[in-house]
């Protein structure tokens, strides 16, 4: 399938797509956001909050590396920004303990071998001040399904 483009020109933008994924995501669904300091990943990660119906404010936390919310299916988001050792994140059994719902990884690259096969990966990279470009990597048939469910009704470009 290869790698999809979608285009974001704001915040309200990117959380919207955010929404949409949420529509199609299911319990034990991965979804990994790669991206610089700023690009976008915990706007995108409140847009699947919302539309998971989560009804508290999705945040990354420097302190609390893996938050739970409950929705129409709980979500764990993992923010892995501090971590410098790929066995930290191997102590915290995500996939296992992310099983019953959606886990949504921030800065995956900081253990990449320590992350689920099958996943839908999103590198979010700056276009200039406001807008930014998502990229979707779908890693197995579910994330192939997932991006391809995102994508049909969305303006896309193909990589």
């Amino acid at each position: 399938m290869g790698a999809f483009v979608l285009l974001s020109d704001s915040p309200a933008a990117t959380r919207r797509i955010g929404r949409r994924l949420a529509r199609h995501l299911r319990a034990g669904d991965v979804v990994l956001l790669q991206g610089e300091l700023g690009a976008g990943k915990t706007c995108l990660a409140q847009g699947i909050g919302e539309g998971l119906g989560v009804r508290e404010q999705v945040k990354s936390s420097a302190f609390v590396l893996v938050n739970e919310y409950e929705g129409r299916l709980r979500m764990y988001l993992a923010d892995l920004y501090r971590l410098s050792e790929p066995a930290e994140v191997a102590d915290l059994a995500l996939e296992e303990n992310a099983a019953g719902g959606v886990l949504v990884v921030e800065w995956p690259d900081r253990a990449w071998e320590e992350m689920p096969r099958e996943r839908l990966l999103i590198r979010l990279r700056w276009l200039d001040d406001r807008s930014r470009e998502l990229s979707l990597e779908p890693e197995g048939a579910r994330a192939r399904e997932l991006t391809e469910k995102l994508v049909t009704k969305s303006g896309r470009r193909r990589r």
